[in-house]
């Protein structure tokens, strides 16, 4: 099971640029509005993305989707984790939680 992170530590990170922040909604979901800096990551699209989008596979990745009644979020970090990366957390609140929290995101 992948870690958890919460959004304080997430946004301090992020803050920090200490990590990697996946969009595991992507398409439109990600243009319309996305966490700062984050890079959309499907899950249908982590075996033959993921080595291009995410290089480093002993940085700190964060993914996370919508809320935590959306499953994509977990999918790409366990997938992340069986392909070798060592460092993945999930925000399993998503992005429903950050900007109900009234922090900033960004738009394609």
């Amino acid at each position: 099971m992948t870690a958890l992170i919460t959004r304080d530590e997430l946004a301090a990170a992020i803050e920090a640029d200490a990590v990697t922040v996946v969009d595991t909604l992507g398409g439109d979901y990600w243009a319309q509005q996305h966490l700062p800096g984050a890079v959309p990551l499907v899950p249908a699209d982590v075996d033959h993305r993921a080595a291009a989008v995410l290089p480093d596979r002993d940085a700190a990745i964060v993914t996370y989707c919508s809320n935590t009644a959306c499953p994509n979020s977990g999918q790409v970090a366990d997938r992340l984790t069986a392909l070798g990366y060592t460092n993945v957390r999930k925000y399993r609140e998503g992005i429903q939680d950050w900007v109900e929290a009234g922090l900033s995101t960004e738009a394609a």
